[in-house]
């Protein structure tokens, strides 16, 4: 498997249970391929549970292989959902959080 610098995942639609096997398939393999990931979720509509735990699941993999896992582009949803879990600051997009306080 060829080895890259930098990986993005654009993520469209719902970050829910129903996404959240494929979604993690394509993380591991991104990992598994890049020294950076980077994951655009400008274009989620809707997101639950799953899509949360696949964050932080996604988030602790990539620090126990010393990589780095962006998350960029928060839609309103998944910012709304990452403030409700108090989880903004660990999971949220740098830009935004600066720019609330």
């Amino acid at each position: 498997m060829k080895k890259s610098a930098a990986a993005r995942i654009d993520v469209q639609g719902e970050l829910s249970i129903f996404a959240a096997a494929e979604l993690r398939r394509r993380l591991l393999d991104a990992l598994d391929t890049a020294a950076e990931v980077e994951v655009d979720l400008s274009q989620v509509s809707e997101m639950d549970s799953a899509g949360v735990q696949l964050m932080v699941a996604a988030k602790r993999e990539a620090a126990a292989r010393n990589k780095v896992l962006r998350f960029s582009g928060h839609s309103p949803t998944v910012f709304d959902i990452l403030e409700l879990c108090d989880l903004a600051g660990h999971l949220g997009d740098p830009v935004l959080i600066h720019s609330e306080k």
